[in-house]
């Protein structure tokens, strides 16, 4: 009878490992919303929930343009915001929570993005997540990993991190990373999530941490390297809600 196959044990060194197997396979690995500022950045997050950041990079130049600051959009109709941000889903939900960001920077910040987790969670549209997101690539501020879909997923796949509760997962992955690393971990897992580990078809016959996998379907994968996103199956209505 073969050994039974026991899965890699989650060791700082081994999440170590398995990001330096990323940083080589994708150097190019970065945050994809295009942005100019930190508020920018902070708005094309938020506009990011359930939506492509390829469809918020066509949508935010003519929301910048128009409305270049947290003053300008503070001020801004609802009713117009709500039509530039259409395509993205959900958007009177966002048009809401990105016109309250922006009146919370002028109220309580003189229209600034704060540089702490504890001044930017309290504000309309904005999680830890965005918070992450903002606070790592703005600022260079290494306060906790961003975890979306594609971090939770390739995480959970890797063995790294178990459920689907992001706080659970990003306080995981905290006890595992350097800090020094915790920004760069985000850019570097959604890119792999996104270009090979997909949902759908996962590209396990190319992927670089096939040897570090713990998922047990990878296998059945291994022969079809091609990453494609199947249609997606009809659905009711969702409701989305920024975060608070």
């Amino acid at each position: 009878m073969p050994p039974r196959r026991t899965k890699p044990r989650v060791t700082p060194e081994r999440a170590r490992r398995i990001l330096d197997i990323l940083e080589k396979a994708h150097p190019e690995a970065r945050c994809a919303l295009d942005y100019r500022s930190p508020f920018q950045l902070a708005v094309a997050t938020i506009l990011s929930a359930q939506c492509t950041d390829e469809r918020v990079n066509q949508v935010t130049p003519r929301l910048f343009e128009r409305y270049p600051d947290a003053r300008t959009l503070a001020a801004a109709p609802l009713a117009d915001v709500e039509e530039i941000v259409r395509s993205t889903g959900f958007f009177r939900a966002k048009a809401r929570s990105i016109t309250g960001f922006a009146r919370g920077l002028v109220e309580r910040h003189g229209g600034e993005v704060p540089r702490t987790m504890e001044a930017l969670v309290p504000l309309p549209g904005v999680g830890r997540k965005t918070a992450n997101v903002v606070l790592g690539h703005a600022f260079d501020v290494n306060e906790g990993i961003a975890v979306d879909t594609h971090v939770l997923r390739v995480t959970n796949r890797l063995g790294l991190a178990r459920g689907d509760d992001p706080l659970a997962v990003e306080a995981c992955l905290m006890k595992l990373i350097p800090r020094e690393r915790w920004t760069r971990t985000t850019d570097l897992v959604i890119f792999h999530g996104r270009k090979v580990c997909d949902a759908r078809r996962p590209a396990c016959g190319v992927c670089p941490l096939f040897a570090e996998c713990a998922w047990e379907g990878r296998r059945a994968w291994a022969a079809d390297p091609r990453p494609a996103r199947a249609p997606r199956p009809a659905a009711g209505p969702r409701r989305w809600r920024p975060a608070r």
